[in-house]
């Protein structure tokens, strides 16, 4: 089996694809100064199973295009709002992030939890910006160094994984460039980390190596993971997921 395809079958199942939690995700939307009753439209981009959809659907008058690249993903999140009554309100799209279908100045609201780095935050921002609405708001996760210098090992490990990491100052002045006017930032705590994605998956590890024959090629991928919490256990005081909460400007483009 294909490495993709092993990674789709260790996180299809999991509640979260990525470091989040339920709070943070209010609290992004309390920053973003979101009116939970007026109708919006959304784009929840690189959803995964759907977390972050599930609780916007819950708590917004919205209807939410949830986009991923992987049919699996959308699967598993139709079965979910499915189950919590959620399914008129949502509307899967299976596609790249980077060719998204969507007309220009469409959205009240993009939505982006721990999956931009797939195209990087700079293109990201600045490709979706075309489809918010004048003062729409843009709600993004990034990876980011929460600490002026940081070991040599965990430097070489990140800038291998996603060159773009870098301060939020850094990300702020991109979306400053872009045509954005930052509202808020805040750190993602570490039990979004450990508790709400680490442990979980590591549950997983065991069933997931049985289904899969415990071959080489299985057991490389959980190697890797753990590689990466164990990276994270050790020098959490250094980085974090950032969460930017942005407007877009109401004039013209960047």
């Amino acid at each position: 089996m294909e490495a993709y395809q092993l990674l789709i079958d260790l996180h299809k199942n999991a509640d979260r694809q990525g470091p989040g939690g339920d709070e943070e995700t209010e609290k992004a939307l309390s920053l973003a100064g979101i009116d939970r009753t007026t109708p919006l439209k959304i784009a929840d981009i690189g959803c995964g199973t759907g977390a972050s959809t599930l609780l916007l659907a819950r708590l917004l008058n919205a209807r939410i295009t949830a986009v991923d690249f992987l049919q699996e993903f959308l699967e598993v999140l139709e079965r979910r709002a499915e189950s919590q009554g959620l399914s008129g309100k949502i509307t899967p799209l299976c596609c790249s992030m980077d060719k998204l279908p969507f007309e220009n100045g469409e959205f009240d609201v993009i939505w982006s939890e721990g999956a931009i780095y797939n195209i990087g935050f700079e293109k990201g921002v600045t490709d979706w910006y075309r489809y918010l609405k004048p003062g729409g708001m843009l709600i993004v996760s990034e990876i980011t160094w929460i600490t002026a210098s940081r070991p040599s090992e965990l430097q070489k490990y990140w800038e291998g994984e996603y060159p773009e990491i870098d301060m939020p100052s850094s990300k702020i002045g991109v979306l400053e460039k872009s045509g954005y006017s930052p509202l808020g930032y805040f750190v993602l705590p570490e039990h979004c980390w450990l508790d709400n994605y680490y442990r979980p998956m590591q549950a997983r590890f065991e069933d997931f190596l049985d289904r899969n024959g415990n071959s080489e090629e299985a057991r490389a991928i959980v190697d890797a993971e753990n590689r990466e919490i164990e990276l994270y256990e050790k020098y959490k005081a250094h980085y974090s997921y950032g969460v930017y909460i942005a407007r877009k400007l109401d004039h013209g483009n960047p």
